[in-house]
């Protein structure tokens, strides 16, 4: 039972399989038809001008929205591990003319993005699914400007091993907790 949650929910693969990528895309179509996910970002405070990163982009589904939110002058970086991710990105910036977002392909704990650029990181659903955490949350705050922020959601675990996971870290501090995510402030101190 156990091993079929993990392989269902994607807890602790890294990447999932193709057919796993292919069904969630399917599937978040679907969904986004009735309700789409515009609103998703509120809240994260973003802002025109800024340099944020979707880091497990997916299927891109927030992108839209991000690049709105931080305009032409900002920046909206769309990371994943998976090649259909970093294509879906590409697809979505290309298909709504959204110049302001960047595909970039990850190798789960490092990515090619510049240290100290991100004023906003958000991680949604999919933190379960990281197997060597401290260096995922080490690459994310290198690339989080002092006195930016990562929102990151449980995902497919509980707030108390979301918790558990970036205290152990030992570079982020959490700053407050809603319903649906964690926000941490990166332990460096503004320049």
């Amino acid at each position: 039972m156990q091993k079929m949650k993990k392989v269902l929910c994607g807890n602790e693969m890294d990447r999932m399989p193709d057919w796993a990528f292919r069904m969630m895309a399917f599937i978040f179509n679907i969904a986004d038809t009735f309700k789409p996910p515009d609103r998703r970002l509120d809240g994260f405070n973003i802002q025109k001008g800024q340099t944020v990163v979707d880091w497990g982009c997916g299927t891109g589904r927030y992108l839209k929205q991000a690049s709105g939110l931080v305009g032409d002058k900002g920046t909206v970086y769309a990371v994943d591990i998976h090649q259909f991710a970093v294509e879906a990105a590409a697809n979505v910036a290309k298909k709504h003319n959204l110049k302001n977002i960047h595909p970039v392909r990850t190798d789960g704990t490092t990515v090619d993005i510049p240290s100290d650029v991100a004023d906003v990181v958000y991680a949604l659903d999919m933190f379960h699914m990281v197997t060597d955490t401290d260096s995922f949350l080490k690459e994310l705050c290198r690339i989080t400007k002092p006195g930016g922020t990562l929102l990151l959601e449980d995902g497919h675990q509980s707030r108390i091993m979301t918790k558990e996971k970036v205290n152990k870290s030992g570079c982020w501090d959490i700053a407050a907790e809603t319903k649906g995510n964690i926000k941490c402030t990166p332990k460096k101190q503004p320049l």
